[in-house]
């Protein structure tokens, strides 16, 4: 029986070969730069190995987070990245072991919920995890947008400048986190995140280019958008180029800001198409061109997956639009959390209180986790069967409660 354990600074090598073997990457052996980035990156106290006979075959870890609620409250979530099994040592329980081992360190500190993004989406509803928020990723061809190639600047008299990876460092953090307090489902960029975004700390395990950076500013001056964007050449049929733009990343606190970075990247000559990367699936990026039909889905699909770790906090850290009250059975079968609720809700704020009183709705915990950052329907839930109404409409209330305006949004991969 493989040991589960956490790794020793000994360790780092042999753990880092093992997780390039399960996402099948070279598992050549590290050179002394990607050893001491690898060190410099881990926890090795939230970082889990299984060790059959010396070797690691398993690896695991978790960093700290902050995830943002409805409603902009800040709450501590438990992030999990770098799961992988070997190919010899699937189906043994060695995840169950790891995530166990990390699900229960995570509740004794006191995380909120646990976050991670599934490289496959069978594998964690069974520890408890639910798809909290979904993706899109466009394709606009540019020369159907639509757009007045004669006007490419904002035409609210706010600008578009060009900025290089220095600048953005100093300017990013702040408009990320404006960001951050608005979007529910968003999380928090640390130091390192930035260094590595921008060239100061090159990942040695991935060559470093340099994207095109650009920042909107209004009127008055405010930065209220940056965008980071990588030109791809294409002049294959040597009449004119074909050019597309990839965007690695968008952050804009207002819709302006936003409406006018996207027109600024379908207006640079040359540019045929523009890929949006992954942006929330309600984004409004179709709708800023006079024909929305330029902008064609290339990707949807589950993004950040949540797992609450105490229904009680999670539901009263949370804000609501709407006011009303249900009972709730929650089944947790790990159990962390889980119970009968009673949740009395209003724009005024929530408590939630264990109950003795009938139930009005049923799920598991996993579902609870898909509807707490307002994505996803109780209804809809209901006719899967995977929710059970006890009282008839329970599920409609629960909507009325749970539901946003605006479908919650993660921009970052970790």
């Amino acid at each position: 029986m493989p040991d589960i354990r956490s790794l020793d600074d000994a360790d780092v090598a042999d753990w880092t070969r093992a997780l390039n073997t399960g996402f099948l990457r070279s598992p050549a052996p590290l050179t002394e730069e990607q050893l001491a980035d690898r060190r410099s990156v881990l926890d090795l106290d939230r970082t889990l190995g299984a060790f059959d006979d010396g070797r690691c075959v398993a690896t695991f870890r978790s960093v700290p987070q902050k995830l943002t609620a409805v409603g902009g409250a800040e709450v501590a979530a438990n992030a999990i990245t770098n799961v992988t099994v070997s190919p010899t040592h699937r189906r043994r329980g060695l995840l169950s072991r790891m995530m166990t081992a990390d699900l229960d360190a995570a509740k004794e500190r006191g995380d909120l919920v646990a976050t991670l993004i599934a490289a496959e989406y069978p594998i964690y509803g069974r520890y408890g995890f639910g798809p909290a928020t979904w993706t899109t990723q466009w394709e606009i061809d540019v020369t159907r947008a639509g757009l007045d190639p004669r006007r490419p600047g904002p035409d609210d008299g706010g600008r578009i400048d060009l900025v290089d990876g220095e600048q953005v460092r100093k300017l990013g953090p702040d408009l990320h986190e404006r960001l951050r307090s608005a979007q529910h489902g968003a999380v928090d960029r640390d130091e390192r995140w930035w260094q590595v975004n921008t060239g100061l700390a090159p990942n040695p395990f991935h060559p470093w280019t340099e994207p095109h950076y650009a920042t909107y500013r209004s009127p008055a001056g405010e930065l209220q958008g940056l965008v980071a964007y990588d030109p791809v050449a294409d002049w294959s049929d040597n009449k004119q180029p074909q050019n597309t733009v990839k965007v690695r990343g968008l952050d804009a606190v207002t819709p302006a800001a936003e409406r006018a970075l996207w027109q600024y990247l379908v207006s640079i000559d040359w540019v045929t198409k523009v890929r949006t990367g992954l942006r929330a699936p309600d984004s409004l990026v179709p709708l800023y061109f006079p024909d929305p039909r330029a902008a064609t889905v290339l990707t949807q699909t589950d993004f950040l997956w949540v797992r609450i770790l105490d229904v009680v906090r999670a539901l009263e850290t949370r804000t609501y639009a709407g006011a009303g009250s249900l009972v709730l059975q929650v089944d947790d079968p790990h159990g962390y959390t889980g119970g009968r609720f009673r949740l009395e809700a209003g724009p005024q704020g929530a408590s939630c209180t264990p109950t003795t009183s009938n139930a009005e709705l049923s799920l598991d915990v996993r579902e609870l986790a898909a509807l707490w950052l307002g994505d996803e329907s109780a209804v809809r839930l209901a006719a899967l069967g995977t929710v059970t109404e006890e009282r008839p409409g329970a599920a409609a209330t629960a909507d009325a409660l749970l539901r946003t305006p605006r479908r919650p949004w993660c921009p970052d991969m970790f």
